[in-house]
């Protein structure tokens, strides 16, 4: 009940300060938006399809690949380092309040953030007319070990690359873009040459789309993607350790300054 009541607390106390600035919030909220409608127009001109079509296949790739990485790895970079630079992680050290919770209460501040953008996504597609279907469960799942994967990442980028705040964009652009191309987030790997397509294979981004794409669009269980939501899991799995461990070493650095 302890790390159950200081996670909570973690978590609400992001939350209530990303609700106070709101510029974080809006901008997550309208990237991924715009980044659907261009998608689904680009989609439907290309492959000569409906708009409602267009809609159907643009909604998973632009969730996974690109709203949740936004969120999801660039927030808990950010968080991170402002913390550190606003001395937050000392004062933490003075208090009762457990590293384990700490580390669990920024996930899950920004698993809330990445449900609300997947409701949001989903809201708009259905909107247009899109067809999502597929099993919810196995579709919230996809969706969290994408979340938690995306965290981890971020505990190691922001705790041992990231110094200052001005560090945070551009780590994400070095790390980030080229993987949410590769992964198929703005276009399909089917438009790959294959030396790019053989890249994708070992892409964690490819098989969060590929996976909630086969869910959502073709209607798929998940024993049907199993190959990618096992690489996702086991991703998923690793860069929440490696976050937890890299997130220990700067606590004891910190310490020692």
């Amino acid at each position: 009940m302890k790390y159950a009541r200081e996670t909570l607390a973690v978590a609400q106390r992001i939350l209530v300060e990303l609700g106070r600035r709101r510029r974080s919030l809006v901008f997550w909220a309208i990237f991924p938006v715009v980044l659907l409608v261009l998608n689904s127009l680009i989609l439907q001109e290309r492959l000569q399809i409906t708009l409602a079509e267009a809609y159907t296949q643009a909604a998973p790739s632009t969730l996974v690949g690109a709203a949740l990485f936004f969120s999801g790895l660039g927030g808990s970079v950010a968080t991170v380092v402002s913390e550190r630079e606003q001395k937050t992680l000392k004062r933490l050290f003075l208090s009762p309040l457990s590293g384990v919770s700490y580390f669990l209460g920024i996930g899950l501040a920004y698993g809330v953030i990445g449900l609300a953008q997947a409701g949001l996504v989903y809201a708009i597609a259905l909107a247009e007319g899109a067809t999502l279907d597929g099993n919810p469960l196995a579709n919230l799942l996809i969706v969290v070990l994408s979340i938690a994967a995306y965290v981890g990442v971020g505990f190691v980028l922001g705790t041992q690359l990231a110094r200052r705040t001005e560090d945070v964009n551009a780590l994400i652009a070095a790390f980030g873009i080229p993987l949410m191309i590769l992964g198929g987030t703005f276009l399909p790997t089917d438009f790959f040459p294959d030396s790019l397509a053989q890249l994708t294979r070992y892409n964690p981004i490819y098989h969060m789309i590929e996976a909630l794409s086969g869910v959502v669009v073709e209607g798929s269980t998940l024993e049907a993607v199993g190959e990618h939501v096992v690489f996702l899991g086991l991703f998923a799995i690793a860069m929440v350790v490696a976050g937890w461990l890299a997130y220990r070493r700067m606590v004891q650095v910190e310490r020692q300054l």
